[in-house]
């Protein structure tokens, strides 16, 4: 287990866009693939290592999982020549929203995206990026009637066609268990070292973003893993400091936080230009996208 060493360097993962209402909230949130690239390009440049991707529906703002919007993402980044690692998210498909605490079935047809595995991760076998995100368990997910819902044989199959693909999958955990599903599935053999995972903290109802709660998480990383951890909201660019000092890497971006300070909209270059400041004032090296690929084993198909 980890035992809390300071990070002496680390990679910053930028999460552009997400899948939540923040397009409601501020109008910096990359919505079209052209902005969503664009927003990627930026954040590269100002120090992201790598770039985890959603899509939206271009009209609307409202999350997608169309391959066609993700395979217009990666053609203007490539046409950037502007070096990134990869990351999708393979967590759409997962969302389950029910009716009335008196009637919860029939689902709500609003907001509800169930998908088998094998769909979920079509626009992973068609564009094979670096890495893919998989959200590791089940847990109601904010207000309402949403579940985010993710059970141990999708996680299993998801595991295993992202290995047969060659992707490094980075393992979401929201909650203690989910920690434990991660190792069940390193156990039996359907992710392979090394392995990478995201502590998301402060997601109700998850693991709280408090100090003892992230120790408590990062105590029981094992050691041979590497691991990131971000907040959401106001905590997370306090995270980026937390993070270092825990021995993880870094995340930031607007699918977690709109604001640089409060009052002020943030841009997602604006946000990793920070992460880098605080990391770079900690006296830390921020990693380059090659020296991840060699860190993380990764396979570049492109650029």
């Amino acid at each position: 287990m980890t035992g809390l060493q300071p990070s002496r360097e680390i990679f910053i993962t930028c999460a552009v866009t997400g899948a939540g209402n923040t397009t409601g909230r501020s109008d910096k949130v990359p919505i079209t693939p052209q902005q969503i690239a664009d927003s990627c390009i930026t954040s590269a440049k100002a120090g992201a290592a790598i770039v985890h991707i959603h899509v939206r529906d271009p009209k609307t703002g409202a999350p997608a999982r169309d391959p066609a919007l993700y395979e217009e993402v990666i053609n203007i980044i490539r046409e950037s020549k502007v070096d990134m690692v990869l990351n999708f998210t393979a967590g759409m498909g997962g969302d389950m929203v029910f009716g009335s605490a008196e009637e919860p079935l029939p689902l709500n047809d609003e907001g509800t995206d169930m998908a088998g595995a094998t769909e979920r991760l079509a626009h992973v076998r068609n564009l094979l990026p670096e890495i893919c995100t998989i959200d590791c368990g089940t847990m109601n997910f904010g207000e309402g009637d949403y579940v985010m819902t993710n059970t141990p044989s999708i996680l299993r199959e998801m595991s295993k066609q992202v290995q047969a693909l060659g992707v490094r999958p980075e393992i979401e955990c929201f909650d203690t268990g989910h920690l434990q599903l991660a190792m069940w599935l390193k156990e039996n053999g359907w992710i392979d070292d090394p392995v990478m995972i995201q502590l998301c903290m402060g997601i109700p109802w998850g693991s709280p973003d408090d100090l003892h709660t992230m120790m408590a998480m990062t105590a029981n990383v094992p050691n041979d893993w590497t691991f990131s951890t971000f907040s959401i909201g106001r905590n997370q660019l306090p995270y980026v400091a937390m993070a270092i000092l825990a021995g993880g890497n870094v995340r930031v971006g607007l699918e977690d936080n709109i604001y640089l300070k409060k009052g002020v909209l943030a841009t997602n270059e604006d946000l990793v230009k920070r992460a880098v400041q605080i990391t770079e004032g900690m006296g830390v090296k921020v990693l380059s996208p090659a020296e991840v690929r060699e860190k993380m084993q990764l396979q570049k198909r492109w650029g």
